[in-house]
């Protein structure tokens, strides 16, 4: 498949279609607006098409309908979206604008033999919430902050909905080293990866291949024509070594709003 007939398969089975157990999707004329359904939970733009017209009053229209509704929400902008400014729209309305990151896709079609092997690191998945604590500090100690936030998500995914949420630690001996987990969504070609942090101490020692490598395995066994994955700098070059492209880069515009 052509990388242009990708983009516009990524974009209908991963932006447009998209669905989440936790969030309302409400699809209004030029984009699509996800509400979280949990308390103190963060609403999302995940799709819009613009125009330099149409653009600033839409913006506008979001930020009064989640101000009204006491819902911070992010704007996740891509570069291949309109109007070609977007972002910097969204930047002079007030939105805080982190760090981009590629969006990578792997055709499992043409997956390489080295993540059909079996992982040599011991691999556990979580199955209860009570193990989800070692997800929780692995986090916490390679980001910084609190993350029980990502451990209550996680609990009410393995409670709610056990069948689209599979969860890895990779141990070395007794240690939780490297945490990470994957998203089937409802009737989606498409799988997305998440986490894949190691603890600082425990790197270059292969837990986020074997952790990849389990992942991609257990997707291919569930008929998952593609992975896809948000990726830092620091692990785009690994996931490029195993296939991976890059389909665009993605930009997460946060609305504060206590702001």
């Amino acid at each position: 498949m052509q990388l242009t007939q990708l983009i516009e398969l990524y974009t209908q089975d991963q932006r447009v279609n998209s669905t989440y157990p936790d969030s309302q999707r409400q699809l209004l004329p030029h984009l699509i607006r996800h509400i979280s359904q949990v308390e103190g939970g963060e609403g999302a733009i995940v799709y819009s098409q613009l125009t330099e017209t149409t653009a600033d009053a839409a913006i506008d229209e979001q930020i009064a309908w989640f101000t009204a509704h006491g819902q911070s929400f992010e704007w996740k902008a891509y570069d291949y979206d309109r109007p070609p400014d977007l972002v910097a729209r969204l930047a002079a309305r007030g939105f805080m604008i982190e760090e981009s990151e590629a969006v990578m896709v792997l055709d499992l079609a043409h997956i390489p033999a080295s993540l059909l092997q079996p992982p040599t690191q011991h691999v556990q998945q979580i199955t209860t919430p009570a193990a989800l604590g070692s997800v929780r500090a692995i986090e916490e100690a390679v980001w910084g902050g609190g993350f029980r936030w990502l451990e209550e998500y996680l609990t009410s995914a393995l409670q709610n909905y056990p069948s689209q949420m599979s969860i890895y630690v990779a141990a070395v001996g007794n240690v939780p080293a490297s945490a990470a987990w994957i998203y089937y969504p409802t009737d989606s070609r498409f799988a997305s990866l998440w986490g894949g942090s190691t603890l600082e101490a425990y790197r270059s020692q292969g837990l986020y291949t074997a952790l990849l490598a389990v992942r991609a395995q257990e997707a291919r066994s569930r008929n998952v024509e593609y992975l896809t994955v948000d990726a830092s700098p620091m692990s785009r070059p690994i996931l490029e070594k195993f296939g991976f492209v890059k389909l665009a880069e993605t930009f997460p515009c946060k609305w504060d709003v206590a702001q």
